[in-house]
């Protein structure tokens, strides 16, 4: 079964190919539970290989790459509780091949167990489809040696948790199998400390508040989390938030999650209705507040280019030590885009009073 896709979480991304050789490799191994409601093939795959494009799966059943208790089956097959289903293609499984490289990294803090560093907007965590290479995952196999690796053997050494390619900031990595299991379960408990500051559209009308609402995949957009207030679908999902500097058309808001879902902070705000500054994926890169014309159109166009990526950061990280028991508390620095583009928007401020 594959792992849920959470902002703190283990990660795979599927490659489904046509076969064009008699040796197959065995990608996915899904027993369906109990409880699973009768669904078609197609669907259910779309729902647990989230990364895998409907065209992907339709193609993998076509050329019966995909089975279900051994037999090739079409796309409108019903899924039924406790199936077999299998995904078989003509590579090895990329996932297991990890190549270390060079890559700098900025480390904030390293002992025997754990390791502090600040990753950089743009780099992806870990290996996966259209990712092979340049992730933060390559870097730390290169820098450390005999890594804790978890289930799913070397796709994710020492991770604990991850955040989003475009989020820059904290994260905590495990160098032991004891750390590995020990911060796990901080996560799990929910008792890791972790604050984001986030640039967004709007000034909230509550200066600090919590946001709860279930979050999962949109029902309309498979690459998209929703929030489920009514707690139909969906994980549980609370994000505490304070405004920490409001500018009329933005602002700077600290984010401190209580639990980790995918884009959880991302989702949450646009759901109050104030989306991340220069998010595509959740409408943060078109003009939200003031005039779509003249130059202040010029000027939030310059804006996003200062910072081509959604405007969040993962500011401060505090985790209890797993052999030491001693809280370790972490804080970094703004990186320079985005306190570029909050200079930006402060000066835009003094100049329109």
């Amino acid at each position: 079964m594959l792992p849920s896709d959470t902002n703190d979480r283990p990660y795979e991304d599927p490659v489904l190919a046509d076969p064009d050789e008699e040796e197959l490799y065995e990608h996915f191994r899904i027993v369906v539970d109990p409880g699973q409601n009768v669904m078609r093939l197609d669907r259910f795959l779309t729902e647990r290989l989230p990364n895998a494009t409907r065209t992907k799966i339709q193609n993998a059943i076509d050329t019966a790459s995909v089975k279900v208790n051994g037999n090739a089956i079409k796309a409108s097959y019903k899924i039924k509780p406790r199936d077999l289903v299998t995904v078989s293609l003509p590579h090895p499984p990329r996932e297991t091949d990890i190549l270390p490289e060079n890559i700098p990294l900025s480390i904030v803090y390293e002992d025997e167990d754990v390791l502090v560093l600040n990753k950089p907007a743009g780099m992806v965590v870990h290996p996966a489809y259209s990712n092979w290479t340049g992730t933060l995952v390559n870097a730390l196999v290169y820098h450390f040696q005999n890594l804790p690796t978890a289930r799913n053997g070397s796709i994710r050494p020492g991770l604990v948790h991850r955040i989003d390619k475009d989020t820059s900031g904290l994260m905590v990595i495990a160098k032991t199998e004891y750390a590995m299991t020990h911060l796990a379960r901080q996560f799990f408990e929910h008792t890791i400390e972790r604050t984001y500051n986030a640039l967004v559209w709007g000034e909230p009308k509550e200066a600090e508040g919590t946001i709860r609402g279930n979050i999962g995949r949109s029902l309309k957009d498979r690459k998209v989390q929703a929030v489920f207030p009514d707690g139909s679908q969906g994980k549980h999902a609370v994000t505490h938030y304070k405004v920490l500097k409001p500018m009329h058309y933005v602002s700077l808001v600290e984010c401190k999650l209580e639990t980790g879902r995918t884009h959880q902070i991302r989702a949450h705000m646009q759901f109050l209705g104030y989306p991340l500054f220069n998010d595509p994926t959740y409408g943060g890169d078109r003009i939200l507040r003031g005039s779509i014309n003249g130059s202040y159109k010029a000027f939030v166009q310059n804006c996003f280019a200062l910072i081509p990526r959604q405007a969040l950061h993962a500011k401060s990280l505090g985790f209890e030590h797993p052999r030491t028991h001693q809280w370790l508390q972490f804080d970094s620095d703004l990186p320079d885009d985005f306190r570029a583009v909050l200079h930006k928007w402060e000066h835009y401020l003094e100049n329109r009073q």
